[in-house]
């Protein structure tokens, strides 16, 4: 369909890569790993070389956050999927609520329904409406999603829970450049693949006391199986010693702590300031098409993190896509496979400028507008 189109060069990013998971790795991040040659790569957790790292990285993000004293920055092998049945296995007593609004606050429901010892309740919207949540009666957990990388919908306030109410936030996709107040929560969890511009296998929670103090309640609960690499008494203990339970991904920490260490730079309230300005200008730009529209309709819900923008049927998005990817000028912009729109899917992530979102959105309109 577009054989015969040229790619204006003052339109082509600077870096191609705009997916929504994984995030873009700054080059810059894989030569300094590089110059650690022998020092670092291929040694011991346990040892200083690496548990140097873990605590700097650890002191890094409760700095960014500005986590309240007694806190505890935990850290295991892994990813957020990880954590969805390590929540339910270890944290939740009696029953847990999960607020649902995409395909990942799904799966987490899901994997929490599944455990046989606690009840599990469901209260979803349709893909591509907002929720909130709210305190439950009988719950003792409620689980809410700060982004749905699915749909590109965010919280836009927290609930309010009790003393006796754990509030769980999958922030997989959002954490660090969403707004949400680490101290109304007690477990805070995401990955590093995503606005820490990392690699995958290490998931990190940051965990109120009331959390430390209700998983080493549930911990002391021998009818309770729950396998090692789930255990929270092992990913708690070890975190305390700068370690994980199980050998890490180095690179992954590696890099996530160059990031972190990057992003203290700028500040959390400035790199949300610099995520709603790329916001602001992803659906202005879908607002001023006839041919474009947002997928997210309650502005209140639009993320930060990840436009999702749908086009009209007269243009085939995965014809954009599929020219843009062979000739490695745009790269991951595809809506999430499950919702099967004619979609695009654009990350906002922090190392994604916003001249290079500047340039996507008019290749994207220059292209779309050759066949209308």
């Amino acid at each position: 369909m577009f054989d015969n189109f040229e790619i204006p060069k003052e339109l082509i990013p600077s870096d191609p890569r705009f997916g929504s998971g994984p995030s873009l790795v700054p080059v810059e991040f894989l030569e300094r790993l590089a110059k650690t040659g022998k020092d670092y790569m291929g040694t011991s957790h346990r040892k200083p070389g690496v548990k140097n790292v873990v605590k700097e990285l650890q002191e890094g993000i409760k700095k960014y956050f500005n986590v309240p004293d007694g806190y505890l920055i935990c850290l295991g092998n892994g990813g957020a999927t990880l954590l969805f049945d390590m929540i339910a296995l270890g944290i939740v007593e009696k029953k847990a609520t999960h607020f649902t609004c995409g395909e990942f606050s799904e799966k987490w429901f899901k994997s929490s329904k599944l455990v046989p010892w606690i009840t599990t309740e469901q209260v979803g919207v349709a893909f591509g409406k907002g929720i909130n949540g709210t305190a439950v009666a009988g719950s003792d957990l409620i689980a809410v999603t700060l982004n749905e990388t699915s749909t590109g919908v965010q919280l836009s306030k927290l609930p309010v829970v009790d003393a006796n109410t754990i509030l769980a936030v999958d922030a997989t996709s959002g954490a660090g450049q969403c707004p949400c107040d680490i101290s109304k929560t007690d477990i805070f969890f995401f990955s590093p693949q995503k606005v820490f511009a990392s690699d995958g296998g290490l998931w990190c929670a940051i965990m109120s006391p009331k959390a430390l103090a209700r998983a080493a309640k549930i911990g002391t609960d021998k009818s309770r199986y729950v396998p090692d690499i789930m255990n929270w008494a092992n990913a708690i203990s070890n975190s305390e010693a700068n370690q994980t339970y199980n050998t890490p991904a180095l690179a992954t920490i590696f890099i996530m702590n160059e990031q972190v260490k990057l992003m203290n730079e700028t500040g959390y309230a400035e790199v949300q300031k610099l995520a709603q300005k790329k916001a602001d200008l992803l659906y202005s730009w879908a607002e001023s098409k006839p041919y474009l529209s947002c997928f997210i309709e309650e502005k209140e819900f639009r993320s930060v993190a990840v436009a999702t923008i749908d086009v009209d049927s007269k243009v085939n998005v995965d014809d954009v896509i599929k020219f843009l990817e062979k000739k490695k000028a745009v790269l991951g912009i595809d809506g999430y496979r499950k919702l099967g729109r004619n979609q695009f899917r654009i990350s906002m992530f922090h190392d994604i400028s916003y001249s290079d979102l500047e340039k996507l959105t008019k290749l994207l309109s220059v292209m779309i507008e050759s066949k209308l």
